[in-house]
């Protein structure tokens, strides 16, 4: 005769070890792939130069787009959305098109020490001259009867900052280009166009030449 003790026993439900070890393992699993893909899938928005910017430039906010990039710990470098003030900041060194803002290369104030000048090229511009680039700023003293002194270099390794194009122009002759140059060299470069010298930009050689 059945006792109700093993009745009981033979009604309970027991467990293999094995299958409740599987169980913990594939929750694990998920829990790692749901993480893997929650990191991937971490983008922070940054702000990305529109166009190539060049030192002693103020930027604001429209000046930049953004853009969301996966970073990781090196998001702390980069000038993350929403992160200008409100009278922007001072790009200290050059920034290219499309490059994203590292936070080191923007100021609060200008400490570049540079000066922009605007100087009327005299005839077509050589290849290559657009913001960014660096030219040589070679200037001849004009003397009696129309001629020049030999041409000296004024500023070497200026940086363009700019191509002005005046409207209604059919080619490149008259054109006038912004130059970043030392503080200590306006007043010469201004006394040059001041007197009618001839100033020429030569694309500089790059020291790796």
């Amino acid at each position: 005769m059945t006792t109700r003790r093993e009745r009981g026993e033979r009604g309970a439900i027991r467990l293999d070890p094995r299958l409740i070890i599987g169980i913990v393992l594939i929750a694990g699993s998920t829990v790692g792939v749901w993480t893997l893909v929650s990191g991937l899938d971490d983008g922070v928005e940054v702000y990305v130069a529109r166009e190539t910017l060049t030192p002693g430039t103020r930027i604001q906010a429209d000046d930049l787009a953004t853009e969301s990039v996966r970073l990781g710990g090196s998001g702390q470098h980069y000038l993350a959305a929403g992160g200008l003030p409100s009278d922007g900041l001072v790009v200290a060194r050059t920034i290219e098109a499309g490059e994203l803002v590292p936070t080191a290369a923007v100021d609060e104030v200008d400490r570049t020490g540079l000066a922009t000048v605007v100087v009327p090229s005299r005839g077509p511009l050589p290849a290559g001259i657009a913001a960014g680039a660096r030219v040589d700023v070679w200037t001849a003293k004009q003397v009696e009867r129309g001629g020049f002194e030999p041409p000296t270099v004024l500023v070497p390794g200026a940086e363009i900052a700019g191509v002005i194009e005046s409207e209604g122009m059919v080619s490149t002759a008259g054109v006038s280009v912004e130059i970043l140059i030392p503080r200590e060299k306006v007043a010469a470069l201004l006394g040059a166009l001041a007197t009618g010298d001839a100033i020429d930009l030569v694309p500089a050689r790059s020291t790796g030449e």
